[in-house]
C-alpha cells in the first residue's frame, strides 16, 4: 500500500497531483521512467509518467487529467488515502547527459513529464529552453517550476488568454530559424502535438526525441498492447520506450491505435459517475 502525502487538484480538478510514499522507487526512479498503478484491487493498471522525486523525503510526484472511470476514481482520493499497487520504477531512462542548447516542448499533462527530463538536462550542465503550452491559462500547468529549471522560457495558449497565442510550433519555428546551436528537441504531450513538432524539426534536420504514451497494460513488454511503429520496426514502448527518435516514429498508426478504446473509456466514466 502507497500513501497519498499530498494532493493538489489543478486546471479546475481536471488535473491532479499527487505526492506518493515511494522510498524504493524515489530512490532509484530517473527522468523519462514511469510506474503502473493499480488504486484497488478490483482497479485496472494504468501507466503514470514520474513528473518529479524527492528522494530525502521518499516520495514521487505523479500528475494525471482525468478522462476514464480509473482516473475518477483516483481524483475522489484524499490526502491519507492508501493506494493499492505501485510498480516501478518502468522503461528506459532518457538521456540527458550534457551536449549544449536543448528545446523542451510540452503540451497539456505532457509538461508535468516534460519538468522531470528538463530538470535533468539542466542538472547535466546544459542551456534549457522551455515551450510550454495549454489550450487556455487554466489548463496550463507547472509554469512556475519551468521556469525555475529553464534558461529560456515561452508559453503559449490556444485561445490567447495567457502567453503567446498559437501553438508551440510556432516559437519553435522561431528558435530554430534564429538559433543555430540547438542540439535537440525533446517533445511530449498529445500525439498530434508531438507529430506536428517532428514535422518541423526535420526541416531543419535537429535530433527530436519524443515521449510516447501509447495503451499500456502490464509495462512489463508481455501483453504487446503498448506496440508501436518505429523505424518500420515493431518496438515495445514499456520496455523500448517510452523515448524514441521522433523520426523514426508512425505517429498515423499511433494515433489510430490509441482511438481504440475511446468509446469505451467515456462509457466506463459516465456509468461510474450514475
Amino acid at each position: 500500500m502507497f500513501q497519498i502525502v499530498r494532493k493538489q487538484e489543478m486546471a479546475r480538478g481536471t488535473i491532479i497531483r499527487f505526492d506518493i510514499s515511494a522510498p524504493k522507487i524515489a530512490k532509484k526512479v530517473k527522468a523519462g521512467q514511469f510506474v503502473i498503478i493499480r488504486v484497488n484491487e478490483t482497479g485496472e493498471r494504468i501507466p503514470l509518467t514520474v513528473a518529479d522525486k524527492d528522494s530525502f523525503a521518499g516520495t514521487i510526484t505523479l500528475i494525471f487529467q482525468v478522462v476514464g472511470k480509473t482516473t475518477a476514481l483516483m481524483r475522489s482520493l484524499n490526502e491519507g488515502d492508501m493506494i493499492r499497487d505501485v510498480v516501478g520504477p518502468l522503461g528506459k531512462t532518457a538521456e540527458t547527459e550534457k551536449i549544449g542548447t536543448v528545446i523542451m516542448v510540452g503540451g497539456g499533462t505532457g509538461v508535468a513529464i516534460l519538468h522531470h527530463v528538463a530538470k535533468a538536462f539542466k542538472e547535466a550542465g546544459n542551456y534549457v529552453i522551455g515551450i510550454i503550452g495549454a489550450q487556455n491559462k487554466e489548463m496550463l500547468i507547472l509554469e512556475n517550476e519551468m521556469n525555475h529549471i529553464c534558461d529560456e522560457l515561452v508559453v503559449t495558449t490556444d485561445d490567447g488568454s495567457y502567453g503567446k497565442q498559437g501553438f508551440v510550433t510556432d516559437p519553435l519555428k522561431k528558435y530554430l530559424e534564429e538559433r543555430y546551436d540547438i542540439k535537440l528537441v525533446y517533445a511530449i504531450g498529445p500525439i498530434i502535438m508531438m507529430k506536428n513538432v517532428v514535422k518541423l524539426t526535420k526541416l531543419f534536420d535537429v535530433k527530436t526525441m519524443v515521449s510516447l504514451n501509447p495503451i499500456m497494460i502490464d509495462g512489463t513488454g508481455m501483453c504487446g498492447g503498448c506496440r508501436v511503429k518505429v523505424n518500420n520496426k515493431t518496438q515495445f514502448c514499456c520496455v523500448d520506450g517510452p523515448d524514441f527518435d521522433g523520426f523514426e516514429v508512425d505517429f498515423d498508426e499511433l494515433i489510430n491505435r490509441n482511438m481504440l478504446y475511446i468509446k469505451e473509456e467515456k462509457d466506463s466514466l459516465l456509468f461510474s459517475i450514475r
